[in-house]
């Protein structure tokens, strides 16, 4: 069974708009997470957390390609799983951005309701970011309810 999770998007931003949004966190506080402790840059461990929620999670971020590439994992132990987030861009005026998120276990019990959770989180999170950065919307994020 293939367990991983693949959600695409089109956004009407340069690569590099869409780049910045995912690795600054406060362009990212407009969108998904209400705040993070650093920069999304390779080699680092960040923090992000969710205020409205109660929660954060732990990153480490395994590579970064400016404006193109983005891979980091996340989880708990026995759990972690690794998202790659590649950029695409079209033209000056538009980008395709597709995340993958792998290693979800395929033994789990859970494992169909978690892909579906998994791909339902990325939907939501790529609408926010499609909002904010064509819009201007900031008042998405934190709105999805369980």
């Amino acid at each position: 069974m293939d367990t991983q999770v693949t959600t695409k998007f089109k956004i009407l931003k340069p690569a590099n708009e869409v780049f910045e949004a995912i690795v600054d966190p406060e362009k990212m506080s407009n969108y998904w997470f209400s705040s993070g402790t650093g920069r999304v840059e390779q080699g680092k461990t960040i923090t992000w957390r969710y205020d409205e929620y109660s929660a954060e999670v732990v990153i480490n971020v395994l590579e970064v390609e400016e404006n193109k590439k983005i891979m980091f994992s996340w989880g708990g132990y026995g759990q972690e799983t690794i998202v790659t987030i590649k950029l695409i861009e079209l033209d000056h005026t538009s980008t395709v951005i597709e995340v993958n998120e792998s290693g979800l276990k395929e033994d789990d019990p859970e494992i169909v309701n978690k892909m579906m959770g998994q791909k339902e989180g990325w939907v939501y999170v790529l609408t926010c970011l499609k909002g904010y950065l064509e819009n201007g919307i900031n008042n998405l994020r934190a709105s999805l309810i369980h």
